[in-house]
């Protein structure tokens, strides 16, 4: 039984949460949460990163020198990889990094991150329906205070928590992660994690079903 300390939408602790054991009671798998993060990592990369070979560098078309009786050593081309300005060997080139991890992989891997930082008691939960969400950032910042998160956290919401991830987002030091768009990236952050009830209830419709 893994449980979570929980506080209201004003700041107030209210006790403690029993969070759902198919998500945060995992044993942390942490071969594959290397394997999602390095994906991760890859897919947000542009891969435009480029230099030029001895065929794409302007200039070179005359011969240095002649080829003997000069004691110099033999060259073709100021543009060789042996010249300063010359080409690059080997350089990198152009490319695509995406890698695609299936979608059990990535439940799983989301599973463990949850149950890793739940038992490590960097999870508080945020009690209260939406409608009386924190609609100012001011009583946002007053939330964090009393979770425990003041000089940042990782906020996970629902989507009917559009008025405490406005409020939320004008912060320093907090990200604000829709719980249907959850990344390993977000939850390996060394900050502590609040949870909404309206995003746990999906976490449990996405991950759990």
């Amino acid at each position: 039984m893994v449980k979570a300390p929980a506080v209201d939408v004003t700041g107030t602790r209210t006790g403690e949460v029993e969070l759902p054991a198919a998500i945060f009671g995992l044993r942390p798998h942490r071969p594959l949460l290397h394997q999602a993060l390095v994906i991760e990592h890859g897919n947000v990369r542009r891969g435009t990163h480029a230099t030029k070979t001895r065929g794409e560098v302007r200039g070179g078309g005359r011969k240095p020198w002649r080829q003997k009786g000069t004691g110099r050593a033999r060259h073709g081309s100021r543009r060789s990889p042996l010249w300063t300005g010359g080409g690059i060997v080997f350089g990198p080139r152009p490319r695509d990094y995406h890698r695609k991890l299936n979608r059990r992989e990535r439940t799983l891997a989301l599973c463990a991150a949850l149950s890793a930082q739940a038992q490590a008691g960097r999870v508080t939960v945020v009690q209260g329906p939406p409608e009386a969400s924190v609609q100012r950032t001011a009583l946002a910042a007053r939330l964090l205070q009393t979770a425990g998160a003041a000089s940042g956290a990782v906020l996970i919401t629902g989507a009917a928590d559009t008025g405490l991830a406005r409020a939320a987002a004008n912060l320093r030091g907090v990200r604000v992660v829709a719980a249907r768009r959850l990344t390993i990236r977000a939850l390996l952050l060394p900050k502590p994690i609040l949870i909404t009830q309206a995003a746990l209830a999906e976490l449990q419709e996405v991950l759990a079903s």
